[in-house]
């Protein structure tokens, strides 16, 4: 199943790295903002068209934004990971790796 509002979060993300309002988004995209401000919290589904509209306004590819629902997107979740953790301190990664690690096992225990 198609989780829109992960989908909507990962317009959001990209959309704000790049400086981008939900105003500019929505006119290069020829939509309202209230559309994109409804597509971003997953409230409205974009049809095939605006996403591509998305993609290009944001120049990103549509793995990136879809990535969870792709089959192969390991490369893109190895490097987002990577990006995320960049300008984390030494203890914060620790921290992080710590928390990932019980996740895993709690997920392999629970057979997730």
């Amino acid at each position: 199943m198609i989780d829109y509002k992960d989908i909507g979060a990962r317009i959001r993300t990209v959309r704000q790295s790049r400086k981008m309002t939900q105003e500019r988004l929505a006119e290069m995209v020829g939509v309202g903002v209230t559309h994109i401000s409804h597509i971003e919290t997953g409230n409205s589904v974009p049809s095939l068209q605006v996403m591509v509209d998305i993609i290009n306004a944001l120049e990103c590819s549509a793995d990136e934004l879809l990535c969870i629902e792709v089959d192969k997107a390991r490369p893109y979740y190895d490097s987002w990971i990577t990006e995320l953790l960049a300008d984390c301190s030494r203890q914060e990664i620790k921290l992080i790796t710590d928390v990932v690690k019980t996740m895993k096992d709690s997920m392999r225990k629970l057979e997730i």
